[in-house]
């Protein structure tokens, strides 16, 4: 299920990044490049709610992102074996995602305008994409742990999250490209051969969660999170680690 949903998520995102950027879309007389972020952020921004909402989303948690699955195992809402399983099926169902984009769009998504939507440090270079990363994973993280652990905002949390990646990739992404999934820039790397910044996107996403829940556990005393699931408010069957 997180194979199939991060694969979603690259498949769609390609897929909008070509209907922005390439030059026969319909869309490409879109110039202003604020713009085109917010048009890009509102896309993958309802994505993200619709895939979390899916039952798939529903029963496995709605993760599709190794910095988020290994911030809940840190909070003990996973088991060893099925942390790594699920990172395992995050970076393959990434890597799918792009390549399904590619066979379906004909090519489409590898040309240099698109690039298959590969994440990359703008133009004040590695630190400040770093730092942006940083501090988009800890906002998200820690949004995730607040809204998903009380009662009245639960519910709600998978349209925040969706909020969050529309903000961000309007106005973080030229710093970093916003990725805050080493999963998702793993994707587009691999099929963009760009390697020069991975470890970026693989190190900044991971600590910005962690320090998230950091704070989340410091505000409540040690009281960690009580699941790990995005969507709680479902009949779906849990396989986390219940309870405070």
């Amino acid at each position: 299920m997180e194979a199939g949903e991060i694969a979603s998520y690259m498949f769609l995102v390609c897929a909008f990044a070509t209907l922005l950027l390439h030059p026969i879309s319909p869309l490409h007389f879109i110039h202003s490049g604020f713009l085109r972020r917010a048009v890009m952020g509102l896309l993958v921004g309802s994505a993200v709610v619709a895939i979390i909402l899916t039952p798939w989303g529903k029963q496995s948690g709605g993760h599709f992102n190794p910095a988020i699955t290994l911030t809940f195992y840190r909070l003990g809402k996973l088991v060893f074996w099925d942390a790594l399983f699920y990172v395992t099926a995050q970076f393959l169902g990434a890597t799918g995602g792009v390549g399904l984009a590619t066979y379906v769009l004909r090519g489409a998504p590898g040309i240099p305008f698109v690039r298959y939507a590969v994440t990359a440090p703008g133009r004040f270079g590695n630190s400040w994409a770093f730092l942006g990363e940083l501090a988009i994973s800890f906002v998200l993280m820690t949004a995730i742990l607040v809204a998903s652990n009380r009662r009245g905002l639960t519910r709600y949390t998978p349209y925040l999250v969706g909020a969050l990646y529309a903000m961000f990739i309007t106005f973080e992404s030229p710093l970093s490209g916003m990725s805050m999934n080493p999963a998702r820039t793993f994707g587009s790397a691999f099929f963009a051969h760009y390697w020069p910044a991975f470890w970026l996107y693989l190190i900044a996403p991971t600590l910005g969660m962690f320090a998230g829940a950091e704070v989340f556990l410091w505000a409540r005393g040690g009281i960690g999170s009580y699941c790990a699931k995005l969507d709680h408010d479902n009949e779906k069957r849990c396989i986390f680690l219940h309870g405070y």
